[in-house]
């Protein structure tokens, strides 16, 4: 168990309780002043980029001189072209419809009627590493949600997410007459901040959790323990597998579209290849890999076949490559060797695809597509919160605004 010191646990507690007392400013909030904000946070984004980028490069120079990797690097880099797409992302999310928030269910006996509710949670915590355009992604989909939110960001980023939060989170919500409370940032940078965070079910009964997959676990069990739900995004990796039938020229396309950034959960990690066609593609993939500057893992491995080289600092740019008979068989390794993130399998056959397809049990499944599609934008035109992978019900895949409630069940009269 982690050692929370009293400043600490001052600072997150302080953070809740002021997210807690606005909340109900977001729940009563009508849409146009919840897109408002939205809209007023994207405008300030524009506005604001050179003191944005300015406290970024702070932050990117300090973490250069502690050794950061590359990968780690380029999440944590803001540039005129990311920010602009933050910007758009919000302006997008602005102009979602919202879910109704209350919905007939069905007529009861004695001339009663049924309705489903949406409600908010009230504070949901976020616990996230050291990327910047987390801190909008996050704050934008609580918002939405009419949720207040206590962010604890890596202490890497801490500069930049503070100018966010101060050049364009609080001013917007303050624009659109709600609390700017309503979104706190945890100011320290000490790791123990995210013990606290999971320990205060009075005013944050959820906290949705992103980052390395041991530390997300530790959080989580930490979290059970005070009685603290969470939303866990614990490990990662993509899975490719290349079938015996596969095209080629697909095949090579996919690796190539499936390493364009090698800091990110859904990139390829573990490259499967039917063993009819290893010989014969195994050369354009380590050509292609060793032009792009990717270590190829081959067989006999000295580590797990599903090790996620994202967060390994020394060897990121690394893909591992293994064998398979079928694509059964190449399901069957991804199930039970990966965190079941995704995986996609190249082929021109139908009927092996729906073979892949449904003996892959992970959150999402691709056929001749790349597993960096797994990801809350590129799939349901909204910034997530996270990629949930747990095997219960609930939201799985990317979390979005709309999963960020709960249900409850009103009976009226007729």
């Amino acid at each position: 168990m982690t050692v929370v010191s009293e400043s600490v646990s001052s600072a997150v507690s302080a953070c809740a309780q002021a997210a807690y007392r606005a909340a109900p400013t977001l729940a009563a909030a009508p849409d146009s002043a919840i897109d408002g904000a939205l809209s007023a946070m994207a405008s300030r984004l524009r506005a604001s980029s050179a003191s944005l980028l300015e406290a970024n490069e702070a932050d990117v120079a300090a973490a250069t001189a502690d050794g950061m990797s590359a990968g780690l690097l380029d999440r944590l880099r803001l540039s005129p072209e990311r920010l602009d797409t933050m910007a758009s992302a919000l302006e997008l999310l602005a102009s979602t419809p919202h879910p109704p928030r209350s919905a007939f269910v069905r007529d009861l006996p004695d001339g009663l009627k049924l309705y489903e509710r949406r409600r908010p949670v009230g504070v949901i915590g976020a616990n996230y590493e050291a990327r910047p355009n987390v801190t909008v992604d996050v704050a934008s989909q609580l918002v939405k949600s009419r949720n207040a939110g206590v962010l604890r960001t890596g202490g890497a980023a801490l500069g930049s997410a503070t100018a966010l939060l101060r050049s364009v989170i609080a001013p917007a919500l303050e624009e659109a007459s709600l609390d700017p409370a309503a979104i706190q940032l945890v100011p320290t940078p000490d790791r123990a901040a995210a013990s606290a965070l999971v320990s205060q079910p009075a005013h944050i009964p959820l906290v949705i959790l992103r980052g390395s997959g041991e530390t997300t676990r530790t959080l989580g069990q930490e979290a059970a323990r005070h009685g603290v739900r969470t939303l866990a995004h614990a490990d990662g990796g993509g899975v490719l597998y290349v079938d015996v039938e596969a095209d080629v020229s697909v095949a090579i396309d996919l690796v190539r579209n499936s390493v364009d950034r090698l800091g990110v959960c859904n990139r390829l990690n573990l490259l499967l290849i039917h063993s009819d066609v290893y010989e014969s593609f195994l050369p354009s993939a380590r050509s292609l890999l060793t032009d792009l500057g990717i270590t190829l893992s081959l067989p006999p491995h000295n580590h797990p076949i599903g090790y996620e080289w994202a967060l390994d600092s020394s060897r990121e740019a690394t893909v591992t490559v293994l064998p398979v008979s079928s694509a059964v068989e190449a399901a069957s390794v991804a199930n039970t060797e990966t965190s079941g993130l995704a995986a996609s399998i190249v082929t021109t056959s139908q009927a092996t695809a729906e073979a892949f397809m449904d003996a892959y049990t992970g959150t999402g499944v691709f056929w001749n597509a790349t597993t960096r599609l797994l990801d809350g934008f590129k799939l349901l035109a909204v910034p997530e919160t996270g990629i949930n992978i747990d095997k219960v019900p609930g939201p799985r895949g990317p979390v979005t605004y709309p999963d960020l409630c709960l249900r409850q069940y009103a009976i009226l009269p007729a």
